[in-house]
């Protein structure tokens, strides 16, 4: 039996109407029934706080911490909650004792919440920042070890990576990465935005320095929210907002932790997403996803738009271009039919997720059809 088959469409979990294709999970995925009720229940709890003790937030707020360590290969001690990845990497550029001369790696056309950081942090330490350009055969992995290995060139001091390129889900494969730039010494942060509750994330493996992701999108939970994970010598540095809840008596990658943690809407509604990622095993998630994407490749031929060797791309996403770019106004056509997705540096960017099925799939192809 066959992945897709192990782990059945999920749409009943969610509030989708059957004639909506949403392909847009890497934007934000729409809240499972169960995480907008958690909501529900948390805007009670502001709404009438004679009815509800304070005292049961903080708990909610170790559920959340839980769950999103377990879903990286983490233990709750390893994990801070930050509102944002962009708050997350601007924790970690400020506790990185990196050496004056050395290079700071990354792919070209990189998020920006993952640039802005480390170029403050370049800017401040003497560090040369190289943006590894896009690779003509499509195979980051590749251009990525050949630029830490090339000779000649300053040693790698951190590399600012994501499991793949956020524009079109071109593969960059951690596991054939982390070791080589181990060996070399460098530092290695994570941002997992597009990975986190879609494909398998595990610190063990990949050790970075640090790792972070949000919630609303893979995860299915709401907006500004994230987590950041700490590896265990990094947690005694300075968090960039000092508030009660981060100093001591607390402890690891708590010294990180955001003010105003105890949100009594967003901690129970981040928990319940994780909770469903968790329960559909991420593994099975991914094998789903993956049989979507290809038969959304399958779909395009004769279109004129191509997409990234199976090999060179992770599952759960697919980006699609056109040798003379794409038409102008293709998003908004696919949106009047009732398919959602998005343009990313030129690319049609389609994203499904644990709702969606495979007559989505065919509704896109056909609205694609009609389009082009």
């Amino acid at each position: 039996m066959d992945a897709i088959a192990l782990l059945p469409c999920q749409r009943h979990l969610f509030e989708v109407p059957d004639d909506v294709s949403y392909l847009d999970a890497a934007a934000w995925s729409p809240l499972p029934r169960a995480v907008r009720e958690a909501g529900e229940a948390g805007l009670l709890v502001k709404s009438r706080p004679w009815a509800h003790p304070r005292e049961a937030v903080p708990a909610q707020a170790e559920r959340a911490r839980a769950a999103a360590a377990r879903l990286v290969g983490a233990t709750a001690d390893d994990v801070a909650i930050v509102g944002s990845v962009s708050h997350a990497m601007a924790t970690a550029a400020a506790n990185l004792p990196v050496a004056p001369g050395g290079r700071v790696l990354r792919v070209a056309d990189e998020f920006p919440s993952l640039r802005y950081a480390f170029d403050r942090l370049a800017a401040a330490r003497g560090l040369i920042v190289e943006d590894v350009p896009r690779p003509g055969d499509g195979d980051w992995t590749a251009a990525l070890l050949a630029a830490v290995e090339r000779p000649g060139a300053p040693p790698v001091a951190l590399a600012t990576l994501t499991p793949s390129h956020w524009t079109d889900g071109g593969l960059i494969d951690l596991d054939r990465l982390a070791p080589v730039l181990h060996a070399a010494g460098a530092a290695l942060v994570i941002d997992a935005t597009q990975a986190a509750g879609a494909v398998p994330v595990d610190v063990g493996r990949w050790r970075p320095d640090f790792l972070a992701f949000p919630t609303y999108k893979w995860t299915l939970g709401p907006y500004a929210l994230a987590f950041l994970y700490a590896a265990p010598h990094r947690q005694d540095g300075a968090p960039i907002e000092e508030n009660n809840g981060n100093r001591p008596p607390a402890f690891g990658a708590r010294r990180y932790d955001r003010g105003e943690l105890n949100d009594p809407v967003l901690l129970p509604m981040a928990a319940a997403g994780l909770d469903l990622v968790l329960s559909l095993d991420v593994s099975a998630v991914a094998a789903r996803l993956r049989l979507l994407t290809d038969r959304l490749e399958e779909g395009i031929v004769g279109l004129g738009l191509s997409a990234a060797a199976r090999h060179l791309r992770a599952p759960n996403i697919l980006g699609l271009r056109a040798p003379g770019g794409l038409p102008l106004g293709l998003v908004d056509r696919l949106r009047r039919e009732g398919v959602y997705a998005s343009e990313r540096s030129g690319a049609l960017r389609l994203s499904p997720h644990v709702w969606a099925d495979e007559g989505d799939v065919d509704r896109c192809v056909a609205a694609l059809r009609r389009a082009l």
